[in-house]
Order: C-alpha cells, then sequence, then structure tokens
C-alpha cells in the first residue's frame, strides 16, 4: 500500500446551532439599534445557513443581506473594504459579478484562523450593519477584523 496525499480537504464550516444562534446575536444588536434588519448566514462556500428578515425590513434587503454574507465568505474579508479594493483597474471587474456586494455589514466568520462562514446584515446606514455583525461576532465569540 502506497501513502498517497489525499485527494480532498476538510472545510470548517459554522455549525447549525451556531449559525442560529449568531442571527439571535444579531437581532439583539439590531434591536438595540433600533433599526428592522435582515440577517444571513452562510458556510463557507457561501451557501444559505441561517435567515431571518424582520417584519419591517424592506425585501429588498434580503438579498442584499445574503450577498454581503456570500461576499465576505468568499474571500474572507469584510464587505466594507471592497470600495478601495475595486479601485484597482486589475480588481474592478469583480463589480461586474452580480452577487459581489462592497457595502458594509458583511464579515467572514473566523474561528482559530479560518474562515468557517460569512455574516451579512442589511437595513440601516453601512455603518449599523457593520456595528451589528461586529457586536453579534464578538458576542459569540468570533474573532472580527477586515482581513
Amino acid at each position: 500500500m502506497t501513502n498517497r496525499p489525499a485527494n480532498s480537504v476538510a472545510t470548517p464550516n459554522i455549525s447549525c446551532r451556531a449559525a442560529l444562534q449568531l442571527i439571535q446575536a444579531a437581532r439583539a444588536a439590531a434591536e438595540r439599534l433600533g433599526v428592522d434588519m435582515a440577517i444571513a448566514v452562510t458556510d463557507t462556500g457561501g451557501h444559505l445557513r441561517a435567515f431571518e428578515r424582520a417584519d419591517h425590513a424592506p425585501f429588498l434587503v434580503a438579498e442584499v443581506a445574503i450577498n454581503k454574507a456570500w461576499t465576505a465568505a468568499s474571500f474572507g474579508r469584510a464587505t466594507h473594504v471592497w470600495n478601495e479594493i475595486v479601485q484597482n483597474p486589475e480588481v474592478t471587474p469583480l463589480n461586474n459579478h452580480p452577487r459581489m456586494t462592497a457595502l458594509g455589514g458583511g464579515y467572514p466568520i473566523v474561528e482559530n484562523g479560518q474562515v468557517i462562514g460569512g455574516i451579512g446584515i442589511s437595513g440601516g446606514s453601512s455603518a449599523q450593519d457593520q456595528q451589528a455583525a461586529e457586536e453579534a461576532l464578538r458576542e459569540m465569540g468570533f474573532e472580527v477584523g477586515d482581513y
């Protein structure tokens, strides 16, 4: 028998339990801010893991929240940093991707230095969306940064 390298890799992903708890923490942050928000949590592949839209949040914020989480999980970077990144002509074509969202409120979910998903929040200003996401991540013990 020969020792061959594996043809697959194990990818850490946020658990369903943690995704739902993150939604609850983000909802509490949104309520403290007094803003009706949509909150999305994805796994490392950008697939929706948990979602909630406040009763009075506009329906458009649902898609924006999901795309913020997708964007954050895709590159392991907070969405607000993309405004500066896409100014580089070599990266500008990413703006044409239909899911790419360079608005504040999306963060990678990082545990022990590894991205395990993404969170996206939409419904307030970019600053409010960012604040709610950061509060929820900290409450759950996840790392918070722009990356």
